[in-house]
């Protein structure tokens, strides 16, 4: 008898054990290979409707009140810009790509901490919220493939975990838009490039 064990997740390595998570999925009519390309190709700068642009101009607003005009034409997972706070934390290839920032998301002047890939599960100083985001593709039957999207938060001392509670509660409505946003681009992008 054989055992197909399921692989561990990236994402359980780097945010092991997360105050807050969300989870979304979508069946992919292709192949997993295929859609991981489409995965990696994603450009979250085209990710568009009304909900999404307001989100977008809420969140920036502050910035620009701060005369910080930072606009990116293009943010990837392959060039993710500096000054955006976010880095890609790790990969799986083929399998799982995890991104994450470090900050205090609950404050309208967000502060993002600057941040190398390998100290994000180790970061505990008070005061600050931990995000992980994963997008992962298995195999879903013979030609199809599940893509998930999973985001957990994690706080470094209780008066954080307060602050982010509040947060993820006003905000996770909005979370949950972009991330079917991003899984119906993903989708869409793969079944119109991939084979079946």
């Amino acid at each position: 008898m054989t055992s197909t064990l399921p692989r561990p997740l990236l994402i359980d390595q780097l945010a092991p054990r997360p105050d807050f998570t969300r989870t979304a999925h979508a069946v992919v009519d292709v192949d997993p290979d295929t859609t991981y390309h489409a995965l990696r190709e994603l450009d979250f700068g085209d990710l568009h409707g009304p909900v999404l642009d307001t989100m977008t101009w809420v969140r920036r607003l502050p910035d620009l009140l701060r005369g910080r005009h930072t606009w990116h034409t293009r943010m990837t997972l392959d060039d993710i810009p500096a000054d955006s706070g976010w880095v890609r934390l790790g990969e799986r290839p083929n399998a799982e790509i995890v991104f994450g920032a470090i900050g205090t998301f609950w404050r309208p002047f967000v502060h993002v901490r600057d941040l190398e890939a390998r100290d994000f599960p180790d970061f505990s100083r008070p005061g600050f919220g931990k995000v992980a985001c994963s997008l992962s593709v298995v195999p879903y039957g013979q030609r199809r493939t599940l893509l998930t999207y999973e985001t957990r938060t994690t706080a470094t001392d209780p008066r954080s975990w307060a602050r982010l509670r509040r947060y993820w509660r006003l905000a996770g409505p909005f979370i949950t838009l972009l991330e079917h946003a991003v899984l119906r681009s993903i989708k869409e992008h793969a079944e119109q490039g991939g084979a079946r």
